[in-house]
């Protein structure tokens, strides 16, 4: 069960201290797309959400689209926010995560993954030994296929929630 407890649980991308996942050694961020950046419907990026990356990126961050949406729907957000982008990532599979490792010479200790979903992005970056940073997603629209794992997702929040791990809207660093 602990492959799906995140090492930081916030309410959203904007709540998030980078400042101290900085100071913990983190230096590259996989940010999940779909309802963690933007809602699930949404085709372009927001200026707020280009604003934040521009200065994460000033901060001294890896920016890193880490989607399992496919290219097309990727090549809006990285023209107009100027980063790189991993399509199909097929999370929570580890293959794309050690590919970036690899790419863009990062050690496990220096990249986190943030994400809506305990299925995807926590479990995926749990199972490679990356920090894991769980957000609330930002619309209830998904994919045809994430709301089959959502509802999975709700039974292992439960469990969780039971034992005193992880209640939702509970924050946590």
């Amino acid at each position: 069960m602990d492959k799906f407890i995140p090492d930081m649980y916030q309410k959203s991308i904007y709540h998030i201290d980078y400042d101290k996942l900085y100071e913990d050694g983190i230096r590259c961020l996989l940010f999940d797309l779909d309802n963690t950046c933007v809602p699930y419907k949404d085709r372009e990026p927001n200026k707020k959400l280009k604003e934040l990356f521009d200065d994460l990126r000033d901060d001294g961050f890896k920016v890193i689209i880490f989607s399992n949406s496919n290219k097309k729907r990727l090549l809006p957000f990285k023209k107009y926010l100027n980063v790189d982008c991993s399509a199909s990532s097929k999370k929570p599979m580890k293959g794309k995560f050690l590919l970036i490792l690899k790419m863009f010479k990062f050690d496990l200790s220096e990249v986190a993954i943030i994400g809506d979903q305990l299925f995807t992005d926590v479990l995926g970056g749990n199972r490679v030994g990356i920090k894991t940073v769980l957000i609330n997603p930002m619309s209830k629209d998904d994919a045809i296929w994430t709301k089959f794992t959502r509802a999975l997702e709700t039974i292992q929040y439960k469990k969780l929630a039971k034992r005193g791990i992880l209640v939702k809207g509970k924050y946590y660093e």
